[in-house]
């Protein structure tokens, strides 16, 4: 079984690792996981060779999620959502299958912490990240979802999006959805999930403390060996939940691996596995 991870750069992808791993857990001796570098201009080409000449599945990272929406045959809803694939997948007739596994693994994460059910959440950022979150998160029904982006158009533009997605389970419960420019956020919110890449670039972002309620917690998609710029304004805000996406990293993985396999990965070990390599 031979699986890669397509990006441009690509050098510091840790997927093989997480994804040798998790074969390990099942005994998978024929599991293979490359990376590959796809030229800026030759994406298409690149995932179609490799599928041709026997692969199995591929993840896509930036900046390809787009391009590889657009390849993809077939797509998943949440792929649909999001308007982005990070997890294609070689069906038995030879058509490729679009997933965005994203979503699932930041909720995934998220409910190692706190329940989503019932909760506010503020969304920062209207990018391709918020985008890739927001069918996985309406899906656990929470009381409210508001966006907040330093563009307030995109933010209402996203909110529209996010009332437009169907939940399965056909829940009729009460559900808002608010827009707003940072320097606009009104309430408080028990779930405040930075999918900016202000922390990527050292940043903190212009939002108050009154966004954080008693007891919230605050989520960084950005990872690092030592606490992001946001989750460090959260800290200086009082909050003691606080949680980086290292660990929504190993989920979407975990999504793609079950996809391809059929095999469900426990995450935990090799989250502590990478956590302690950083």
């Amino acid at each position: 079984m031979r699986y890669a991870v397509f990006g441009n750069p690509i050098a510091h992808s840790k997927s093989p690792q997480i994804h040798q791993a998790f074969a390990a857990q099942f005994g998978l001796a024929d599991f293979s996981y490359e990376k590959l570098l796809a030229p800026l201009d030759g994406f298409a080409g690149c995932v179609r060779e490799f599928f041709a000449a026997g692969g199995g599945g591929a993840n896509v990272t930036v900046p390809f999620k787009e391009e590889a929406f657009r390849l993809a045959h077939k797509l998943s809803d949440r792929a649909r959502v999001a308007q982005a694939v990070n997890t294609l997948k070689c069906l038995d007739d030879g058509q490729i299958l679009g997933d965005n596994t994203d979503g699932a693994g930041l909720v995934a994460d998220i409910l190692r912490h706190t329940r989503i059910n019932g909760r506010r959440v503020l969304l920062l950022g209207a990018g391709g990240a918020a985008r890739g979150v927001l069918e996985p998160l309406k899906r656990q029904h929470p009381a409210q979802i508001v966006i907040a982006n330093r563009t307030q158009a995109k933010a209402e533009e996203l909110s529209r999006i996010v009332q437009a997605v169907k939940c399965e389970s056909g829940d009729s419960r009460s559900f808002t959805v608010g827009h707003y420019g940072f320097d606009s956020i009104q309430g408080e919110f028990d779930l405040v999930i930075n999918a900016t890449s202000a922390s990527l670039a050292g940043e903190g972002l212009p939002i108050g403390p009154s966004v954080f309620a008693a007891g919230a917690l605050a989520y960084d998609m950005m990872y690092g060996k030592d606490e992001t710029p946001f989750l460090r304004q959260a800290a200086a805000a009082g909050v003691t939940q606080r949680v980086d996406g290292l660990g929504m990293l190993v989920g979407q993985a975990a999504e793609a691996f079950a996809l391809w396999t059929g095999h469900h990965p426990d995450v935990a070990p090799v989250l502590a596995q990478l956590r302690a390599s950083l």
